[in-house]
């Protein structure tokens, strides 16, 4: 995906935004999704929630078939009231959400030692088990290379090490982030 402009990056978290909160507050997705621009794109995207710096979802899709206004759409609202690891969010969590969209490039073989800190994001697999971490993840953890190989691993239920072994597969990939934190919004 080439680089988005301000006014691509603006429309895709107005859609995240918008897609969050009719989940949250109606129980309903847009009924409108864009399918034109940036929007018909195809790319893996994940959309991550925040609130007051903590996290509180985060949901993507990889190996994706539909374009990129009905991904973000799913994923916003999915990680909103979906994510295995968070309570559901209520209507007054909506005023301080921050939204933060990456979208992913196609994933390549990497060896181990070509992983860049903050640069690259892990998806390793082995037979029907896949893990993914984002880039950001490395940073806000302060992961070594290894401990970031480890973790993707433990994400995809496989034990830390198994980067190693021969028929594990190591992808890395990069994201172009679209954010807006720091950004004060109002519902």
């Amino acid at each position: 995906m080439p680089s988005l402009s301000e006014a691509d990056r603006q429309q895709l978290l107005r859609l995240a935004r918008q897609s969050v909160v009719e989940a949250v507050s109606r129980a309903e997705l847009p009924g409108q999704v864009p399918h034109d621009g940036v929007f018909a794109q195809r790319c893996d995207v994940f959309v991550t929630l925040r609130s007051e710096g903590r996290l509180r979802g985060c949901i993507g899709v990889v190996d994706v078939e539909e374009p990129l206004g009905e991904s973000i759409v799913r994923c916003a609202a999915t990680a909103a009231l979906q994510d295995p690891r968070f309570a559901p969010l209520r209507p007054d969590d909506l005023a301080g959400l921050q939204i933060e969209i990456s979208l992913l490039s196609p994933p390549i073989g990497m060896a181990p030692s070509d992983i860049e800190i903050g640069r690259h994001g892990l998806l390793i697999s082995r037979n029907t088990h896949r893990g993914l971490l984002l880039p950001q993840v490395a940073v806000e953890h302060g992961l070594t290379r290894e401990q970031f190989l480890d973790e993707a691993c433990r994400k995809a239920f496989l034990p830390r090490g198994a980067w190693r072994e021969p028929d594990t597969q190591v992808l890395g990939f990069t994201c172009e982030v679209v954010s807006d934190a720091g950004i004060s919004v109002q519902e």
